[in-house]
């Protein structure tokens, strides 16, 4: 088996939350033909306990603590003319001396770097075949944050921007070949590196239709009688966290004058102090973290994904789906899902259009919706599909390859 470094700026499992859902399934399709070195950052203590599990399929892992306060300031710290906060805050000198070691112990034949704040490692060393995982451009994100916020943030968020995207491409012109999470947002790279085209291609999301099944069977979290309604995610996020607000103080007012009984059920860790108290509202919960949001996705009678800032794909959206439930999605959450409105699930953006929307999910007026949902998924977004197409992307080769956008629209070898 050839060795292969697995980098990434946060512990890959378990699959509980957006990034990680993504790198553990490469991850352990990787690890069954490759003896793999994983560096990664834990920025949760509790996910100690899991590296038992990652060290039974890799050949040694080093995961270093990190401290997302401590980080923040330490980036802010070093800001300097030209350079991304977030190179700044994912630098660590013991994962560059555990990689630097690495080379100089293994020949390492493959390098995978997840996500963009990563990828300097990779860039230490070369390697016959470099592949970074930008998942989604993460300095889009930025600007878009740049667009919401006040003065001075907006400012700070404005310079990280074009400063990561910057880095983003020079990262994407040094490694072989640039994954993102959808076709459109490799267009959509491409357009802003047009010098790093034949580098540029996808691989979608996945879900675990076996985990996220109808079949899946519990005892309900809810009251007997409840119209329970669900988002599901991650809370220190702030599109997110922005998201839920947006819902319990826009839209629920309004469904509850049609639906009294309707209740609005926020399930995620780590929720921030205006989560939280929107739990004083009107048929409003906060659960925080759970340790399974399965029960609360199956005996839901909607899930909601009304997210105004999203990137790429969004997987609350696909397991839902999975899940056989109806789900209402803002047209943002909605991008790059390869479904039918009105068929597959709604899409609403108005505070008026989602509570309308709801609101006939209730009254049972979409039956089919959920069966529907189902079949897009399996036809679509099952991961063994997904993970093939990176096996042709890690082979050497040294005949020249086509571009890799053009390559997987036709068919030819990329």
């Amino acid at each position: 088996m050839d060795d292969l470094l697995f980098l990434c700026h946060r512990i890959p499992y378990p699959p509980d939350k957006g990034d990680k859902i993504r790198a553990w399934p490469i991850l352990r399709h990787l690890a069954a033909s490759h003896r793999v070195h994983l560096g990664c950052f834990m920025d949760d203590p509790a996910d100690a306990v899991h590296l038992p599990t990652l060290r039974t399929i890799c050949a040694d892992v080093l995961c270093v603590p990190l401290h997302p306060r401590r980080q923040k300031l330490r980036a802010l710290a070093h800001l300097r003319p030209g350079r991304a906060m977030t190179l700044a805050y994912f630098r660590d000198a013991r994962l560059e001396h555990w990689v630097d070691d690495l080379f100089v112990r293994r020949r390492v034949a493959r390098v995978f770097a997840f996500s963009s704040g990563i990828a300097p490692y990779a860039l230490r060393h070369p390697a016959p075949v470099r592949i970074l995982d930008m998942v989604d451009i993460d300095s889009e994100k930025w600007l878009d944050y740049a667009a919401q916020r006040r003065w001075p943030a907006r400012l700070l968020w404005a310079r990280e921007g074009r400063t990561l995207l910057a880095f983003e491409r020079h990262a994407a012109a040094a490694f072989d070949r640039t994954l993102f999470v959808s076709e459109d947002e490799s267009l959509r790279f491409a357009a802003l590196a047009p010098e790093c085209l034949d580098r540029i291609g996808w691989i979608e999301n996945g879900v675990d239709l076996e985990r996220f099944s109808p079949m899946f069977r519990c005892a309900s979290p809810f009251g007997v009688d409840a119209s329970a309604i669900v988002f599901t995610g991650t809370m220190d996020y702030w599109p997110n966290a922005s998201a839920v607000i947006w819902f319990a103080q826009e839209v629920m007012p309004a469904l509850r004058e049609m639906r009294p009984a309707a209740e609005f059920h926020v399930v995620g860790a780590n929720p921030g102090r205006e989560v939280r108290q929107l739990a004083g509202r009107p048929g409003v919960h906060v659960s925080g973290r759970v340790v399974d949001t399965r029960p609360y996705i199956a005996h839901a009678a909607a899930v909601v994904a009304p997210l105004k800032l999203a990137r790429g794909i969004q997987n609350k959206v696909l397991e839902a789906m999975a899940m056989g439930k109806p789900v209402v999605a803002s047209p943002q959450a909605f991008e790059g899902i390869r479904a039918i409105p009105g068929r597959d699930l709604l899409v609403a953006e108005s505070a008026d259009e989602t509570a309308a929307a709801v609101n006939a999910l209730l009254d049972g007026k979409h039956p089919g919706l959920g069966r529907n949902a189902r079949a897009v998924v399996e036809a679509s977004y099952g991961w063994p599909a997904k993970l093939a197409q990176l096996d042709s992307l890690l082979q050497v080769n040294e005949t020249p390859r086509a571009p890799l956008v053009e390559a997987q629209r036709t068919g030819l070898p990329a």
